[in-house]
């Protein structure tokens, strides 16, 4: 008997076509999710820069609490980064995922409360409890839902997503700061919450396999106290001068740390899972996330004290001519994604580390009276070295880590790159202070003040030698990043089980 013809419109071989598609739609709608996120958490980096000023007037806060403004809500995202990762692997990481925006929607109705300094200061951290659990599960969550010869492209968008959220948080801000109040800078993250909830719910599926772990709340604390420690000396000497009470807090901090170290060394489960550093890749991938983190924000601080201080410019001017920066990057982040599923991610992350060396060249020869033309070119070049940069290392990181442990290793690049980020404020400040007093470098930062003729000058001299020190500490990662082209083989090719017991 002959074969009974198929259905008109259906496929011979059943239903595959029409379950290929439905697949990629559910795919597609859980990247949307997760690109909303990272937007969200990009949009309050920008976006409360430009309103620092406003804060300061409004609520009364000195001049040194104000940055505490911007580093508390990193200090809070650099802590528990690795922790709500290992949690995510203990009870779900799209669960937690969620339960990041319910906590970031409800921190920013509570920044847009805020009365004094105590309180914006104290509702940034509850804010960066839900940023922590939405940027260190988000990788995880990628990871779980795209195959391995396809994450690469995945985290490309999450670049997309970080760089347009720059760019709105710019535009958005310059906008509300300018025109209604600087609180709606918070209340627009409640609406785009609950929408990114409503839609997490609906699209978003776990599919790791629970584990049943201890939280590390020992090493946190240690962790924690030990950067804070660090980073209120560090900060202190932007605007006093050396003292016991700053040799106190920088010796106590440190010492902290290597307790830290000492004690996760014998921890079952530690804050910072040491097995993963087991795999050859982990290490440098890890160490290029701190050091780029370090070189690449920093100048952007540096950049931004440049055009408000030396040329006059506003904040949100200032943050402007950063624009094209963001959206180059933006635009580059699939490539960069795309290149890394198909020659691995060594070559793409080295090459945007390279590149980058190339922008703080650039940054490098601004003076006095140099067009500012020049600080777009170097923001475009940074923007291509980053749209490179981010896909790559972070897909190297989440395909040689074990599928149990995506969590962990998510949460452990988001603290790498975060303890770069906090420290290259401080850094920034205190390079500045070198040339001006470190009272004035903070008020250039938030906008508040300009300087003379002839401290311009001298800052845009001593501008040359943070930009050269920035451009070693880049050249560093892109070392680290090149030793990987050791193991490429092996990282490439075996599964990420393989590569974790060899």
């Amino acid at each position: 008997m002959g074969r009974a013809a198929a259905p008109s419109g259906v496929h011979p071989g059943g239903a595959e076509p029409e379950a290929t598609r439905l697949r990629r739609t559910r795919t597609g709608l859980a990247l949307l999710v997760i690109m909303i996120g990272v937007l969200m958490a990009a949009v309050d980096t920008t976006i409360v820069v430009l309103a620092l000023p406003e804060m300061e007037r409004s609520l009364h806060v000195a001049i040194s609490g104000v940055i505490w403004v911007i580093i508390g809500y990193l200090l809070v995202i650099t802590v528990l980064a690795t922790q709500v990762g290992r949690l995510g692997d203990m009870f779900g990481r799209v669960r937690m995922y969620e339960a990041g925006f319910v906590v970031f929607v409800v921190g920013s109705a509570l920044c847009a409360l805020a009365s004094n300094e105590a309180t914006i200061i104290l509702y940034r951290v509850v804010q960066g409890v839900g940023g922590a659990l939405i940027t260190a599960n988000s990788g995880a969550v990628i990871a779980d839902t795209f195959a391995p010869e396809r994450r690469g492209r995945a985290y490309g968008f999450i670049a997309v997503g970080w760089s347009v959220g720059a760019i709105l948080g710019i535009l958005l801000g310059g906008a509300i700061v300018t025109y209604i109040d600087w609180r709606w800078v918070f209340w627009i993250n409640v609406p785009a919450g609950v929408v990114a909830v409503l839609l997490a719910l609906r699209v978003l599926h776990d599919k790791g396999e629970r584990r049943r772990e201890r939280l590390d709340l020992a090493g946190m604390v240690l962790f924690g106290a030990g950067v804070f420690g660090v980073l209120w000396a560090m900060t202190k000497l932007s605007t006093t001068s050396f003292s016991e009470d700053v040799a106190g807090f920088l010796l106590g901090g440190v010492l902290l740390l290597v307790l830290f170290v000492l004690v996760e060394r014998r921890r079952s489960a530690p804050m910072v899972d040491l097995s993963l550093f087991r795999v050859p890749t982990v290490s440098p991938t890890m160490l290029a996330s701190l050091f780029q983190a370090m070189a690449n924000f920093a100048v952007l601080f540096l950049v931004i004290m440049y055009l408000q201080g030396v040329r006059g410019y506003t904040p949100l001017h200032a943050s402007l001519l950063l624009v094209p920066g963001y959206l180059v990057g933006g635009l580059v982040g699939p490539i960069g994604g795309r290149l890394s599923d198909k020659v691995g991610a060594v070559w793409p992350a080295t090459l945007g580390l390279g590149v980058q060396i190339v922008a703080l060249l650039v940054y490098a020869q601004l003076a006095v009276h140099t067009s500012v033309g020049l600080v777009v070119v170097a923001s475009v070049v940074s923007g291509l070295g980053s749209g490179l940069f981010f896909p790559a290392n972070t897909t190297a990181v989440m395909r040689a880590a074990p599928r149990e442990l995506f969590g962990v290793a998510s949460g452990m690049l988001r603290t790498f790159a975060n303890v770069g980020m906090v420290f290259s404020f401080a850094v920034a400040i205190l390079v500045a202070g070198r040339a001006i007093p470190h009272r004035v470098a903070f008020a250039i930062f938030v906008g508040t003040t300009r300087l003379t003729h002839h401290l311009a000058g001298s800052f845009a001299d001593g501008l040359h030698a943070a930009f050269y020190a920035s451009m070693g500490i880049m050249a560093l990662a892109a070392i680290l990043s090149a030793t990987r082209v050791v193991h490429l083989r092996r990282t490439e090719s075996a599964p990420a089980e393989v590569a974790a017991e060899g």
